[in-house]
């Protein structure tokens, strides 16, 4: 019996104590009690950036919140920071100056006018990264639109319309920002495609990788924010990833990952076990220095047409040059590689390469151009003859997929999705490119092909006219 009342007596002494405890000391120490959070702004920030604080807490308690918990918030970098212009610049909000004779809000007053653009360039990124924008500002990532309008036969024959361009391709690509009734038109506007052409004349949209407004670098590092671009059947790098033995250990580790370390301490066997797109092709590591440059490192122009190296990719030369970004690839996966791995798996490379070039491209280029000569193709439209879609197929699907999974250790995107699909849709070109030759007839025409109706004309920003000879 004194056994049982013992703990019983300890037991009511306990809960006699908690109820002479004040309400609020009981909620403080109580476990799974919500608690209110406050942002309080204790620092010296202008009035109109307190006006800016506190309109948008209420107006867009999300944008609020996610500026709120970013590490600008934390180094008193407010919305006037980034977004403040001048007020003769062209892409300044007209209408947000109608926020400042609102009377239903304390902040509506002109006292608080601030000239503001909703579109924070790279150029204004750059007053506090200039590095990383003028590595960002040589990149492919940067330059894409440039790329895109001078390789890729949708843009420059017209084969989709605007409105496919602005909700697919641009969105990725980017599109030229354009001022309509003084607001961004709805056919530029929204856009985070990393080679956006801004109002300012600078390139890109840092918020591709760094969304807004957490403008988080874990966000940025890790693979699923290459992933909303770099997918699907003509360049699936997330997918290869995901299937390769570095997204295997990513699956199982990931979540145990240091993705808040500081940028440029972010370190292999310390921060990560396997390495993500950003450690491979951006982060420092060993004697390799950080770059926001995504061209740099490769040695091969991988999602080109015919193979060839970065430098001699005629609708971007990169300003590097292959060997050198070669060894800093290989200095990269010797952090977890031996040397001999890594030697052997870019020698595999480099087969593969010569492979696609020699024994599938080459050989339906020419056939192509022979059909073309021949008149048994018509140049002027494209697409809408099989033989060109399959041509087309052959290097921007499967050869793409066969290179980069080579290329990513993705063995199921070299083969059966990469040289397998090559096969037929090659051999698939060539039997009704060697009918037509036979027959002397040309090939069938779809005369009803649809939604080509695309602007063709090359945007000046993007492919400047040559100057005119004197």
């Amino acid at each position: 019996m004194k056994r049982i009342l013992v703990p019983l007596f300890f037991v009511f002494a306990v809960i006699s104590f908690l109820c002479l405890l004040p309400a609020g000391t009981w909620a403080q120490t109580a476990p799974n009690q919500a608690k209110v959070k406050e942002f309080r702004i204790e620092r010296s920030i202008p009035k109109e950036g307190i006006a800016c604080i506190e309109c948008h807490k209420k107006e867009n308690p999300g944008i609020f919140t996610d500026w709120a918990h970013s590490r600008h918030a934390s180094a008193n970098i407010t919305c006037i920071d980034c977004h403040r212009a001048d007020e003769t610049d062209p892409d300044v909000s007209k209408e947000h100056f109608k926020q400042y004779e609102r009377s239903d809000q304390p902040y509506g007053k002109p006292e608080y006018k601030v000239p503001i653009s909703a579109v924070v360039t790279p150029k204004d990124c750059s007053r506090c990264h200039p590095d990383e924008v003028k590595q960002y500002s040589r990149s492919k990532h940067a330059n894409t639109l440039q790329i895109v309008w001078k390789v890729d036969p949708w843009m420059n024959k017209g084969m989709n319309s605007d409105n496919e361009r602005a909700t697919g391709c641009y969105h990725c690509h980017g599109s030229i920002l354009k001022i309509k009734d003084g607001k961004l038109s709805y056919d530029t506007w929204p856009s985070v495609g990393v080679g956006r052409i801004n109002l300012d004349g600078s390139k890109g949209s840092c918020t591709s990788c760094h969304t807004r407004h957490r403008f988080s670098v874990a966000e940025a590092r890790r693979p699923e924010a290459c992933g909303q671009c770099h997918l699907g059947p003509d360049h699936p790098q997330i997918e290869i990833f995901t299937e390769s033995k570095h997204g295997d250990i990513y699956a199982t580790y990931g979540k145990d990952y240091n993705w808040n370390a500081a940028p440029g301490t972010w370190t292999p066997g310390v921060d990560y076990r396997g390495p993500v797109c950003a450690s491979c092709h951006m982060s420092g590591s060993g004697n390799v220095l950080t770059t926001h440059d995504v061209t740099e490192r490769l040695s091969w122009e991988l999602q080109a047409p015919l193979t060839v190296r970065p430098e001699n990719f005629k609708p971007f030369p990169a300003k590097t040059n292959w060997k050198v970004e070669r060894a800093k690839m290989e200095s990269i996966c010797m952090q977890c590689h031996s040397k001999l791995w890594v030697k052997n798996h870019f020698a595999q490379l480099d087969k593969t390469v010569q492979e696609y070039n020699d024994v599938y491209f080459k050989p339906a280029k020419k056939m192509l151009t022979q059909m073309y000569e021949k008149g048994l193709l018509d140049k002027t439209r494209f697409f809408d003859e099989d033989p060109e879609l399959n041509f087309y197929e052959l290097w921007h699907h499967e050869g793409r997929r066969n290179r980069m999974g080579v290329a990513m250790a993705g063995p199921d995107y070299a083969w059966w999705h990469g040289a397998y699909d090559m096969k037929p849709k090659f051999n698939a070109f060539m039997k009704e490119c060697l009918e037509a030759i036979k027959t002397g007839k040309p090939v069938y025409k779809h005369t009803y092909y649809p939604n080509a109706t695309g602007d063709t004309t090359k945007p000046p920003q993007v492919v400047p006219k040559p100057a005119a000879k004197k």
